[in-house]
């Protein structure tokens, strides 16, 4: 750990801090239909959209209509992806490398991982998607998925600032202002500064380039006996890849156009792009917290949420941070001192898995930030972190990609925690609990704690039986805990939506791809219904007005008591399965013990 590293963190955080206001307040006017400078442009366009599509953008809808109108979108938008897949064989258009079709499992997998902003790939990118099913068939759905993210984060800010109404807007009208008002204008900005970094951006068919020095290459026969082949050229992916980033990271998909994702130097070419890119996962997320002060008249909410989020990323990039500069015990004889590398310095930790343009604290700190969204990027190799630096991200996942969160889903996500956190306030001091004004009632809580356990439910009982059954533990690169975090951490990410992997479990076979696309439609739609449910509750509600015994949601006694409850009922609900996985990991690797 250095004082370079923690600068460059600061610097990260001070940079969301400082756009998290102006982008909190553009979003309040976007989504209150309120005057913005962009009104010009794109009012015309999404009146003509709405004409096309017969959208009465004046029709207000109940939470049970809503919900309809986003599932239907989801599942409309499913089925198109998966038909891109399917046919790309058949389509000339864009294929310069004459991909086949998608197998019908993966496709399968890939399409309920793109509807649900999950973006898990269980395939090689460059070597199984054309040009036109990346930028149709998935770039698209980074914006649709985010948008939809979005939408409903604003509906729930509704729910909580309508009094005595039943409804909660417009899917139709939320879904195409957040997407032409927020998503497209940053994209086109953000795609063009990936560009002027050495992002590429082009149509061409790979190019082959010839070795200076050739390569042997020993693989396994059909017969199990080695085969040596020597390796004179190499081939170099192109495509279309800036465009496709910048709404990866804006719209926390994180879904690579190659499978080393940002790690790859066409994707993430310098340490300004790096840093432009964690700091546009965070930046909606982060936005919202001033729009949620905005819209329900209680700014110094928004910023106490806000406050909750940062405490806890703060957690969890110092531990990762901490763990990943701790120096391999296994690794004997050999020097592991500080050593400098351009721009990024190691400080005698763990340089396994990392990019030695990022170095450990821009490693540690972007997987501590994609996995507190539900972004899953990333720009280095989770499985190979120590057992305590790879554990970070998985309790990320496992609070619930609330901190900040994904776009939108980290939002509603949150406030379904502080629901839950006024109506333990309430039973702390005797009262009836109230949020804003509107008392938390039975309902409320039921829904709440219905959200609350499908995401538990869903990620361990997949995992038990993974780690029980054949088909499960073949897929494992490690046995022992090591190997039962890779089976964890698939099923947590797809539970979560956030698409990174440990990279060491080989999920594409029929098992992982069908039932991590179950999780992630679980962990998205299921989540999705009693969070509309409670929105739609708050809405028909009164404001009742404040007393001595209401519990001030402004304070830091508020924060305190959020990040409270979040670590207790994370810890409750998945500190035994940490403890079996990375946390003996980590003991028996200071014992001298390791898993292969």
């Amino acid at each position: 750990m250095t004082p370079n590293g923690w600068l460059q963190i600061a610097v990260f955080f001070a940079l969301v801090l400082a756009l998290a206001k102006p982008i909190g307040l553009y979003m309040a006017r976007v989504y209150e239909h309120k005057k913005t400078w962009l009104d010009p442009v794109l009012v015309p366009v999404e009146k003509l959209l709405y004409k096309l599509t017969g959208v009465d953008a004046k029709a207000e809808m109940r939470w049970t209509e809503y919900g309809a109108a986003m599932l239907v979108f989801s599942l409309a938008t499913l089925l198109l992806t998966y038909a891109v897949e399917r046919l790309q064989h058949a389509i000339p258009l864009w294929n310069p490398q004459h991909w086949p079709a998608v197998e019908p499992y993966l496709a399968w997998n890939t399409a309920a991982s793109f509807t649900t902003n999950t973006n898990w790939q269980a395939y090689v990118p460059e070597q199984t998607m054309s040009y036109l099913t990346q930028m149709f068939g998935l770039a698209t759905h980074n914006f649709w998925s985010a948008a939809t993210g979005m939408a409903l984060a604003i509906a729930f800010i509704r729910g909580i600032s309508r009094r005595e109404s039943k409804t909660l807007g417009n899917f139709w009208v939320d879904l195409t202002r957040g997407t032409l008002w927020v998503l497209a204008p940053i994209c086109i900005v953000y795609s063009l500064a990936l560009v002027s970094q050495g992002a590429i951006q082009n149509f061409k068919p790979y190019d082959t380039a010839t070795l200076l020095e050739k390569q042997s290459v020993t693989t396994t026969g059909t017969d199990g006996k080695p085969v040596t082949t020597v390796v004179t050229t190499q081939t170099i992916a192109q495509g279309p890849l800036a465009s496709q980033e910048a709404i990866k990271m804006l719209g926390t998909n994180g879904g690579g156009f190659m499978n080393a994702n940002s790690a790859h130097p066409f994707e993430n070419p310098t340490p300004l792009s790096n840093l432009l890119e964690m700091f546009s996962i965070f930046v909606i997320p982060a936005g919202l917290c001033v729009t949620l002060g905005r819209m329900t008249g209680s700014p110094k909410h928004g910023w106490a949420v806000f406050a909750a989020m940062s405490v806890l990323w703060l957690a969890g990039v110092a531990t990762c941070y901490w763990a990943e500069a701790q120096p391999n015990p296994l690794l004997h004889g050999v020097d592991q001192r500080s050593v400098q590398m351009g721009a990024a310095q190691s400080s005698g930790g763990n340089m396994e898995g990392k990019e030695v343009r990022f170095g450990i604290a821009n490693s540690a700190l972007f997987a501590t930030v994609t996995t507190d969204a539900s972004c899953g990027a990333v720009n280095g190799m989770h499985d190979s972190f120590m057992p305590l630096g790879g554990m970070v991200p998985m309790a990320n996942i496992m609070a619930g990609e609330i901190i900040f969160g994904g776009v939108g889903a980290g939002m509603y996500g949150m406030l379904i925690f502080v629901v839950l956190t006024v109506f333990i306030a309430g039973l702390m001091v005797g009262r009836t609990p109230e949020y804003l004004g509107k008392k938390i009632q039975a309902y409320d809580v039921q829904m709440s704690m219905l959200y609350f356990l499908i995401f538990p439910v869903v990620i361990l009982g997949f995992a038990a039986i993974a780690v029980l059954a054949p088909f499960g533990l073949s897929s494992l690169s490690n046995h022992g805990p090591h190997g039962l975090s890779q089976i964890l951490y698939a099923y947590t990410s797809a539970a979560g939506n956030n698409g990174s992997a440990f990279a060491g479990l080989n999920a594409n076979t029929h098992w992982y791809n069908s039932t991590l696309g179950i999780t992630m439609l679980a962990g998205r739609f299921l989540m999705m219904i009693p969070m509309l449910a409670v929105a739609g509750n708050l809405a028909t509600k009164k404001i009742a007005p404040p007393s001595v015994g209401t519990f001030p949601v402004t304070s830091t006694l508020f924060t305190v008591l959020l990040v409270s409850v979040i670590v207790i009922v994370g810890a409750l609900t998945f500190f035994p399965a940490l403890s079996l996985g990375p946390i003996l990991e980590h003991l028996l690797l200071r014992a001298g013990h390791s898993f292969v």
